[in-house]
């Protein structure tokens, strides 16, 4: 399907307009199911493609130094090839060749490092060709790719010549999703699925039979009892008992239960405890998120839950879990209690310790020889030393060392052991291999495979081993060695009898994931389950979205499945703006609580002080939420630093603020950065050697970036203490810290606060806070918007936690004698966009990325001004006479690109390259300018001749549109037509408009005609004089 496509495809944003529909709140078969979500995942991919594609700049590559047909390569279809990157050690250490390609990428390979989009639809005896990466692997140097088309015979040589491999998406999800959309017609995996396609609110949720049957016994096991120890609270325990009785309900099968778990209410803890009880009952259970971050952490808690609990049994039955994935994605290296669980590692360590001369059969085997005769063992010793010496020429003399007497001609030339000396360090080399050994064996096989009465043996021999060599470092008792030599030897023979013997019908992989009953891994990596499982539990469910949650609703033997997540926070994140009403984002945990069904709700929250958790209950949760008695408590309530505006909970208003555009795209702040830098500082002073965590969170990437790079790495040194983390909302969930500042960004008069206004981007920000939370803004903005931060802003006010920034700022500069010690901690000056003001300038003006890449590159700040002065002109209508254009000579041989190309001189051989284009906002088509770039005359040609073939696929009628002038005295005012007059153009889908909106006016939808114009005409009445181009 991919390859299917054109470049012109992968950018035509209305490639699947005529296909794609809403996605229904029920469904009427498993086929409307499934296929109502087919074109909207076509149209996802074919969104991250081009995103991909129109950020190339940035994305990561590598070179190619060889190239090579694979053993698969069959064509025309079969189109297989291996490529080996460029040896590590001749690219530069910072090189930004470093990309490591992974299995599911999708790149573009050029003969060229493409720095812009542009350079994708250059000359055609150029190379150009996307590929699918099937299979990489570090251990292996020539990775195997599958190509869009077949590649020049001359790249399979020597003589290739440079070739590089840009990254663009990775597609190892979609594709599974794709697979679980369209499943095998033979499959008996769908009865879940088929339960979900409607609900029937008339039907209980519960069992009507099992509702008033107390599960507290289960297969002998008091489940009541066991819940009780886990320190649950009664929503909890509740939710805990729901599933268990679920799991053992005889009366209904295929069933869905969703637990709704708000900030702080402890969903984590809630499905730990319940997959603890699943173990316990022997449940096959498949536990998914979507996020490695998610799965990390309920795999972490239930791991500490079950070794809390071990007892004297160590960690016997960790084997009966096991956590798969990506371990670089999960980071796994920062969590060493995940070790003893985590896939890859358990097939390492169980080849080591069944390999047969090494393993613990050979150690076990060599312990028992040695102690049943240490004698003939120091004999052999001694024989071969004689041995040796002999070869050598060089007999020693031994008789005395053979009498435990040590001659001095012997230590003198060989250093031989006394007996004595050669059983304890014989005896200590072989308890470490052994205790390491059976360790690992207990530990990471599963309980079906190690009978726990051999488990036990195994963990006293591991004590009494231990305990000697433990000993042994600290006295040289060889007697009470020797005293344990008959205990060990009767353990050992035990082991030997009664040791089950493995059976393997694959490999130790498939062994270790077909006989855990606690499985862990992405919504996405659970494809990769085969044996049956009895029941799913998906956490953080109201984030995945729905069509993803077919591929863990599949897996076979499935009976039920549990949901737990919070619809009221961020769903899942969608690329395409075309289905963003389309539900495609949404969650099945969302649509079947929408639809009536029941949501179990954890009622308790332990995280954030009352001051904080008094807001978010109110506007989110209808007042259901109850603090715990902790957060109540008068030691819940911290003072990290002096004055009533850094209690528990403030907004600090900054009036003095500045909202720009980075880069003429994302909203910062400045002062606001200022004002967190301030407060940040102020914190390290009196906490760097204290444990702290503090939180910064804004919505806007331009912010976030602002801060960053203002913090720096500041803190770096005492991050163990002193923990700042910079990032947006949605990187924020899930996560809490000790304090939050929350920097808003939006200051301008008509309280315009963008997506900003979003109640779940909002409630996920005001509920990360333990013990503090700063709301940094401008209060007039937020008052004035109409959104929920209004009613934040105005609540603050009542409950008088409004406080000015600038009390603090000065009672700063009293003691410094100067306020602008304070600006200089990180206020810089503005760069070229943000002084750019164009926010009421007369025409709408769009950046091309190369643009914004030539002009930062410009040291002289003087050339910056002029281009800068010159573009405030054109953004308010000025305009050169037709006989004073200069440079057109540098494009008079490019096609069609003089008619709509603009060449404005910035100073001697440096020109403005701008054009006019239409862009559709609410309901009319409307003129805008489009900046190319600014370049020397000799390197206009070029840009020319790659504009033309985007020009070239105007129509007529729209190439008119574009050269239309609407003239007011000296001044050309941009044209507008109703939306219902359409235009055409044959378009490359906004290829070259990697455009950044420049001004808070551009919020609202706007987006290139070209998007989707049809042929049309009709031209709104106007009461200016207006005049075809090339007639002033």
């Amino acid at each position: 399907m991919v390859f299917s496509w054109s470049l012109r495809d992968v950018l035509n944003k209305n490639l699947y307009k005529d296909k794609i529909k809403k996605v229904p709140d029920t469904f009427s078969s498993t086929d409307h199911y499934l296929s109502s979500f087919k074109h909207l995942l076509k149209e996802e991919i074919r969104a991250e493609f081009s995103a991909g594609v129109e950020s190339i700049a940035q994305s990561p590559a590598c070179e190619i130094s060889k190239v090579r047909i694979s053993k698969h390569h069959k064509p025309p279809k079969s189109l297989y090839y291996e490529i080996m990157k460029k040896d590590i050690r001749e690219v530069e250490k910072n090189s930004e060749h470093n990309y490591m390609l992974q299995s599911g990428d999708l790149i573009v390979l050029t003969d060229m490092r493409p720095r812009r989009m542009e350079d994708l639809i250059r000359e055609k005896d150029n190379l150009f060709l996307f590929a699918f990466v099937a299979s990489s692997n570090v251990d292996e140097p020539w990775i195997q790719i599958f190509s869009s088309k077949e590649f020049e015979p001359k790249l399979t040589t020597k003589k290739h010549g440079r070739f590089f491999a840009t990254f663009l998406m990775n597609m190892t999800t979609s594709f599974r999703i794709w697979s679980a959309l369209n499943p095998d017609p033979k499959s008996s995996s769908m009865g879940l699925i088929q339960k979900v396609l409607q609900y029937d609110s008339t039907v209980d949720d519960d069992c009507s039979l099992c509702v008033n049957e107390k599960p507290f016994n289960v297969k002998g096991l008091n489940v009541f009892d066991l819940i009780s120890t886990l320190g649950l609270d009664e929503s909890q325990q509740k939710a805990v008992l729901n599933t268990i009785s679920m799991r053992n309900c005889s009366h209904q099968s295929n069933n869905v239960k969703l637990i709704w778990g708000p900030p702080g209410t402890g969903k984590t803890k809630t499905v730990a405890s319940s997959l603890f009880v699943l173990l316990k009952l022997k449940c096959r259970t498949l536990t998914c998120a979507p996020t490695n971050i998610a799965v990390v952490q309920v795999a972490n808690r239930l791991v500490r839950i079950f070794l809390e609990s071990n007892g004297e049994l160590d960690t016997y039955g960790l084997g009966d879990i096991v956590l798969f994935g990506h371990e670089e994605r999960m980071k796994i290296n920062d969590h060493d209690e995940l070790m003893d669980v985590f896939l890859d590692y358990r097939k390492e360590v169980l080849g080591e310790c069944l390999e047969p001369l090494h393993g613990w059969k050979g150690t076990l085997e060599s312990m028992k020889s040695f102690l049943e005769d240490p004698q003939t063992r120091y004999n052999d010793y001694l024989q071969q030393h004689e041995v040796e010496d002999e070869e050598n020429g060089s007999k020693k003399r031994i008789d005395g060392v053979k009498k435990n007497k040590v001659s001095d001609m012997v230590l003198k030339t060989e250093d031989l052991m006394i007996f004595e000396e050669f059983f304890k360090k014989r005896f200590s080399v072989l308890a470490d291999r052994l205790v390491y050994c059976l360790k690992n064996m207990y530990t990471h096989l599963p309980t079906t495979s190690l009978p726990l009465n051999v488990a036990k043996q195994m963990i006293r021999l591991v004590h009494v081993l231990k305990t000697i060599t433990n000993a042994r470092k600290k006295v040289s008792d060889h007697k009470n060695l020797m005293m344990k030599r008959e205990e060990i030897l009767c353990i050992l023979n035990y082991l030997s009898d009664q040791f089950p013997k493995l059976k393997f019908k694959g490999s130790v992989h498939e062994f270790c994931l077909s006989n855990a009953r606690l499985l862990f891994c992405t919504a996405s990596a659970s494809i990769k389950v085969s044996k049956n499982v009895e029941m799913v539990i998906i956490d953080e469910a109201a984030q995945l979205k729905e069509c993803e949650s077919m591929i863990p609703l599949q897996v076979p033997g499935l009976k039920n499945a549990v949901l737990i997540g919070d619809d009221r926070q961020l769903p899942a994140m969608v690329q395409s703006k075309a289905l963003g009403d389309l539900n495609f984002g949404r969650s099945l945990f969302q649509r079947l609580a929408k639809i009536g069904k029941k949501k179990h709700l954890l009622n308790i929250q332990y995280r954030m002080h009352p001051s904080i958790s008094l807001f978010p209950n109110k506007e989110f949760y209808e007042n259901r939420i109850i603090d715990a008695p902790k957060v109540e408590e008068i030691s819940y309530s911290r003072s990290f630093l002096k004055g009533a505006m850094y209690g528990s909970y403030s907004f600090i208003n900054v009036s003095r603020g500045k909202e720009d555009f980075e880069k003429g795209h994302s909203p910062r702040n400045i002062e606001e950065a200022v004002v967190v830098d301030h407060i940040v500082a102020k914190l390290f002073k009196d906490f760097k050697k204290q444990k702290l965590t503090v939180g910064v969170i804004s919505p806007y990437k331009g912010q976030v970036c602002l801060i960053q790079e203002k913090i720096g790495n500041k803190y770096a040194n005492y991050k163990e203490n002193f923990a700042v983390n910079v990032r947006s909302v949605d990187g924020f969930q899930g996560g809490e810290e000790d304090v939050i500042i929350i920097s808003t960004v939006r200051c301008n008069g008509n309280g315009s606060v963008g997506f900003l206004s979003n109640h779940q981007r909002t409630n996920v920000a005001l509920t990360r806070a333990r013990y503090c939370l700063w709301i940094v803004g401008n209060w007039t903005t937020l008052a004035k918007s109409g959104s929920v931060w209004k009613k934040v802003a105005i609540d603050a006010k009542t409950r008088g936690c409004f406080y000015d920034a600038d009390d603090d700022l000065h009672s700063k500069q009293a003691k410094t004698g100067s306020l602008a010690k304070i600006n200089q901690l990180s206020v810089s000056k503005p760069d070229f966009f943000g002084s750019l003001n164009l926010g009421k300038a007369k025409w709408k003006v769009f950046f091309a990325d190369a643009f914004k890449s030539s002009i930062t590159s410009i040291s002289s700040k003087k050339c910056q001004n002029k281009a800068q002065k010159k573009l405030k002109k054109i953004a308010d209508g000025w305009r050169l006479q037709s006989n004073t254009k200069e440079a057109e000579k540098c494009v008079a041989t490019c096609g069609i690109a003089p008619e709509l190309l603009e060449l404005y001189k910035v100073k001697e051989q440096l020109y403005l390259v701008w054009s006019v284009d239409i862009i559709q906002e609410e309901s009319k088509y409307t003129q805008a300018i489009k900046v190319w770039d600014v370049l020397p005359a000799s390197k206009i040609p070029k840009l020319a001749k790659e504009l033309d073939i985007l020009f070239s696929k105007y129509t007529s009628e729209f190439m008119n549109r574009c050269k239309y002038k609407s003239i007011e005295g000296d001044l050309v005012l941009p044209m507008s037509w109703q939306l219902h007059s359409v235009l055409s153009a044959e378009n490359l889908s906004d290829q070259f408009s990697v455009m950044n909106i420049r001004d808070d006016r551009q919020e609202s939808s706007t987006g290139s005609l070209r998007d989707n114009m049809k042929a049309g005409s009709g031209i709104s009445s106007s009461s200016r004089r207006r005049r075809r181009a090339g007639t002033a």
